[in-house]
């Protein structure tokens, strides 16, 4: 079977399970607060037939659904945080299933699990799952010693996805999300086959940025990190819109 990812922004990816295809947190449009350090590698509109939706937490950047409401298929499997389903739902989505950690959904032939996540929101992390092929996806987490279950839960992982800007509440002086360092230490302890950094492509806008928010491209750290940490992963650097097949084994 074959699988392939392709980034579109930030944590916005297409998970493709030999057509069936999933997309990852969704974000398309920007708003205060919530500007793109980089191009928009595809429009909603322009998205494929759809066998799920995931979303990881309510933030905007991950959870655009004026955007994503003009998705044709409203029965599309939709999979969210607890506590997230009645926005969904508002927004016309008729089959949305709401998840904790470890627990299970559906999106057509391929099965979300639920994991856990620490951030400035309620949040889950996840492993896609579908004929022998397992993807982690980081959403925006810390690396907490919890996700050390997904390695022992899923001990073959395929392709792994996490995020390193490394995003600092400035007033708190509170790290919310792995930088470079952290996500290619929980590379060492997943040891998937590739990973792809993502969650780098984020700005607050110029004011925002130097009051309220502090994030960092760390895609390089990640790289040469985890050529140390975890040797045994290829990472894949993949610019918006484009598309990474998974090697054979």
């Amino acid at each position: 079977m074959s699988l392939a990812v392709t980034r579109i922004v930030h944590s916005c990816l297409l998970l493709d399970f030999d057509g069936s295809v999933v997309l990852t947190d969704p974000w398309f449009t920007e708003k205060t607060g919530y500007r793109r350090t980089e191009p928009l590698g595809m429009e909603a509109a322009d998205l494929p037939k759809l066998a799920g939706v995931f979303a990881s937490h309510k933030h905007f950047d991950h959870f655009d659904l004026a955007a994503l409401s003009a998705y044709p298929d409203k029965t599309v499997p939709f999979a969210v945080k607890t506590g997230m389903g009645k926005a969904a739902r508002k927004a016309g989505f008729e089959n949305v299933m709401e998840l904790e950690p470890w627990q299970s959904a559906e999106l057509g032939e391929v099965t979300v699990t639920a994991a856990p996540a620490s951030h400035a929101a309620p949040e889950i992390t996840a492993v896609f799952s579908a004929k022998g092929k397992h993807v982690f996806f980081g959403g925006d987490t810390l690396f907490t010693p919890e996700l050390g279950e997904v390695a022992r839960r899923f001990p073959s992982l395929d392709l792994a996805l996490l995020p390193v800007n490394g995003l600092v509440i400035r007033p708190l002086g509170k790290k919310v999300v792995m930088d470079g360092a952290d996500a290619a230490g929980l590379c060492g302890v997943l040891n998937p086959r590739v990973a792809v950094p993502i969650h780098y492509g984020h700005s607050a806008g110029g004011f925002l940025d130097s009051v309220l928010l502090k994030a960092e491209n760390e895609v390089e750290q990640f790289t040469r990190t985890a050529a140390t940490l975890a040797p045994d992963t290829r990472v894949k650097v993949l610019s918006p819109g484009e598309r990474f097949t998974m090697p054979e084994k």
